[in-house]
Order: C-alpha cells, then structure tokens, then sequence
C-alpha cells in the first residue's frame, strides 16, 4: 500500500526520473520538498509547534544506469540510483526530456513500477509524455504545456486534457510548461502538508496565483503540427 503522505510514520522517498538531457526548470521545483525536510527546516525561523510537523525525507536521483545524467545548459550530476538499485518511491517526479530523446522500454517499464508503487506522481511541463507513454495517464485528467493541449484532445483521448497550470486527477499531478512546476508543487504541499505549506509559500515566494491562464498564446505559428511520440 502506498504511503499516507500526510501521516508518513517513516522517511519519505522523493525521486526525480531522469531521462535524456533534462530541462532544469522542470525538476528544480523538487526543492519545495527539500524545505519541509527537518534538516533544512529546523533552520528556519518556524514554530515550535511547525517544527514538529517538518518531514524525514530522501531524495533520489535517478536513471536507467546510475550514472551521470545530464541537465540543461550544460550541467551534469551524478544520479543516486539506477531503476534496479532504486528503492520504491513514496513522491515521483518527471520533467521533459530534449525533444529529440527516445524512451527506451526501460524508461516506460520503471515509470510504470515507479506509478504503481508511489503515493503521488508529479509531471511537469513534457513529463508528461513519458508517463502517457508508458500508459500511466490514462483515465486520468490532465494538463500539459499549452501548446501542445489542443493536439493531445485530438490525438489521444484516453486521457481528458485541459488547458490549466496545473492539475490533479487522483495521485497524478500535471503541470503546464516549466515554471508553471512551481504551481504544481504549492499546490500539491497545499493539499498534503496546509500548515507548512501555508508558511513555506509566502516565506519562500512561491507564485499564488489561479490555475486558470489570464492570457492568450501569443507568438505562436498557427499552423504548428505536431505528433505524440510512439513507443
């Protein structure tokens, strides 16, 4: 059975899936994690009664091998775990790969134990498409970045997608593009953890803002084509 977050009774596993050349933006939102951690936390200038409800967490860094992994413009990190050596996820996040990267089976085989195992699995921005991929998506609602919603409506329907910054459907967290990761993670420590959240948001300057979009597209070719990868 899959953790009860809010009332762990034991350290969380965090992981962050890392696939191809990963954009930065996407996964530095984990950091939100990193605040609500006793280590960190008890740093702060927080409560009594606040410290006491900081989280035992673990973070980890993974890829199929292990190895090095690479992030955008130009840094790299050793990754912690490989998919055999990783331990089972409590909190899952994916962000986009370059869009030339091709997932392996491998990719899709460890979202799918990584899914099945977790008690929450974020997506933000083109994390997205592996998780739709390896079918973890399906019969879910969802959101993606937004240029690329009007075409998922069309192009696969066994997920319902809406245009917001963010979205929950049941353990599934998706965001739109990059930084609207910011408006998953307040979000998901909002539903999870409100009274840390509700310090941690304001201290750490986290956007509060609706998950509605205020504005139009703008910029964009209106004639833009694009497919949804194949497996």
């Amino acid at each position: 059975m899959p953790i009860d977050l809010s009332n762990p009774g034991r350290t969380i596993r965090a992981g962050v899936i890392l696939m191809g050349e990963t954009e930065i933006l996407d996964v530095a939102p984990i950091d939100f994690l990193h605040g609500l951690n006793k280590k960190f936390g008890s740093l702060l200038p927080l409560s009594d009664e606040l410290k006491a409800q900081l989280l035992d967490i673990e973070f980890h860094w993974v890829n199929e091998k292990g190895d090095t992994a690479k992030l955008t413009s130009g840094i790299t990190m050793n990754a912690t775990d490989s998919y055999e050596s990783c331990p089972p996820l409590d909190i899952v996040l994916i962000g986009a790969s370059l869009p030339d990267y091709k997932h392996s089976e491998a990719d899709l085989a460890f979202i799918r134990k990584a899914y099945n195992e977790c008690a929450a699995f974020l997506t933000i921005c083109g994390g997205m498409l592996p998780a739709q991929l390896a079918g973890v998506l399906v019969d879910h609602t969802c959101t993606a970045p937004r240029l690329i919603v009007p075409i998922l409506q069309k192009q696969d329907p066994r997920t319902t997608w809406v245009e917001k910054r963010a979205h929950r459907s049941g353990k599934v967290w998706t965001s739109g593009t990059l930084l609207n990761g910011l408006d998953l993670m307040r979000e998901f420590a909002m539903a999870t953890w409100p009274d840390l959240a509700k310090v941690s948001v304001p201290m750490g300057g986290w956007p509060e803002r609706s998950l509605d979009f205020e504005f139009e597209e703008v910029g964009l070719k209106k004639d833009f084509v694009w497919s949804l990868p194949q497996q």
